[in-house]
């Protein structure tokens, strides 16, 4: 079997030219325009900042450990912009620009890497926009993602007068989508398979993203798959789509496509974004010593950033915009970098916070032991 070309609509100099697998998405283009590629950029390059900052922190002592994105930024600013405020996020743990466009602030996910925080933000809080905790357990924000769009879909259901959840049936509209983003190590993952498992069952109103940045730590995505990956959601009988996941509109256009059927009952969607992994898999990984020199280097030719920009050129945008956008996101990292070293250390008591929805006697029952531990050094020299 010949796999079609990967969906594109920007090449790698930045020139618009389609690929044949994108006409059947062009008319998604048609809600945006250069203002939003220019907000796109200043994302990009803010994320890129707010990386590198960090990246400094840890080696500095400063961070217990840094999950870098690095040339995966198209990927995400694209899905991030074909997301409706009432749609839900499960990220992995890279997806920094996703989580600053649905509104948690860079500084709540570096608090995390300091360990200053009980897993990160509060989910229910309407300025986080629906974003979800980080999930460094592999696979896990799957069957998480399944689980909450299977509610999303039950509460459809009972609003129709219908609680039932038939395998297989679709076309019951919800209104809101849940998007999943893992890579192509957690494919391999049994709990990534059950969760489509289930997708696919209850037709849930969800987008599986797959960012193959080619290497899960040490091992190439080639000995993990023969065939793409995107094929492993229609194996599970899940529409799905290979897009350049260095090309910004492409990641748009397929994303909102997938999410406005998911909205409107027509079950999930799988979407495989080719993009690579500039730096390391963490702060704690050598890529130099399993990565050729000459791979890294091609693929820095192909860098999200420079794309879109030679794009944006294209379109007639002036040097200033870019030098403005630079410096923007520098003075925004170093701002979130002052404050990641001074903020305090948490409470103990709020480690109890959020874990249940309703008081819970086992989560008081810790509580009044922490208490009286604690109170047990009182005086104690």
């Amino acid at each position: 079997m010949i796999d079609p070309e990967p969906i594109r609509f920007i090449d790698a100099e930045g020139a618009y030219a389609p690929s044949a697998t994108a006409a059947e998405y062009a008319s998604e283009l048609e809600s945006v325009g250069e203002s939003d590629f220019r907000e796109w950029y200043r994302q990009m390059v803010a994320t890129r900042a707010f990386d590198t900052e960090c990246t400094h922190l840890q080696r500095q002592g400063q961070l217990a450990l840094w999950v870098p994105s690095v040339g995966q930024e198209g990927c995400q600013v694209g899905l991030a912009g074909a997301l409706e405020p009432r749609d839900h996020v499960f990220p992995a743990y890279r997806e920094h620009l996703v989580a600053r466009a649905r509104g948690v602030g860079f500084l709540q996910v570096a608090a995390q890497f300091r360990g200053l925080t009980h897993g990160g933000w509060d989910v229910t809080d309407p300025a986080n926009g629906n974003f979800h905790l980080y999930t460094l357990v592999l696979g896990a924000q799957t069957q998480h993602a399944t689980g909450y769009a299977l509610g999303q879909l039950l509460d459809a259901k009972r609003r129709e007068g219908d609680g039932a959840l038939d395998a297989g049936e679709a076309g019951t509209p919800t209104g809101e989508a849940t998007m999943v983003f893992f890579g192509d190590g957690t494919t391999s993952q049994g709990e990534a398979s059950e969760a489509l498992v289930f997708a696919a069952s209850y037709q849930t109103p969800e987008v599986f993203v797959v960012q193959n940045n080619r290497w899960a730590i040490s091992v190439p995505v080639a000995r993990q798959s023969r065939t793409p990956l995107y094929r492993r959601g229609l194996g599970f009988g899940i529409r799905s789509a290979q897009i350049d996941g260095n090309d910004p509109l492409a990641a748009y256009a397929v994303g909102r496509r997938f999410l406005r059927e998911a909205r409107a009952g027509g079950g999930p969607g799988y979407i495989e974004a080719l993009t690579y992994r500039i730096g390391a898999h963490t702060t704690s990984d050598d890529p130099t010593r399993y990565r050729a020199e000459g791979e890294l280097e091609e693929w820095q030719r192909k860098d999200p950033i420079l794309r879109l920009e030679a794009h944006l050129r294209s379109l007639g945008v002036p040097d200033d915009f870019f030098e403005t956008a630079r410096r923007e996101a520098d003075a925004e990292a170093k701002q979130v970098r002052d404050a990641i070293l001074s903020l305090p250390e948490p409470e103990a008591d709020s480690m109890f916070a959020n874990v249940y929805s309703e008081p819970h006697p086992r989560i008081e029952e810790q509580r009044e032991w922490l208490e009286r531990y604690e109170a047990s050094f009182e005086g104690a020299e």
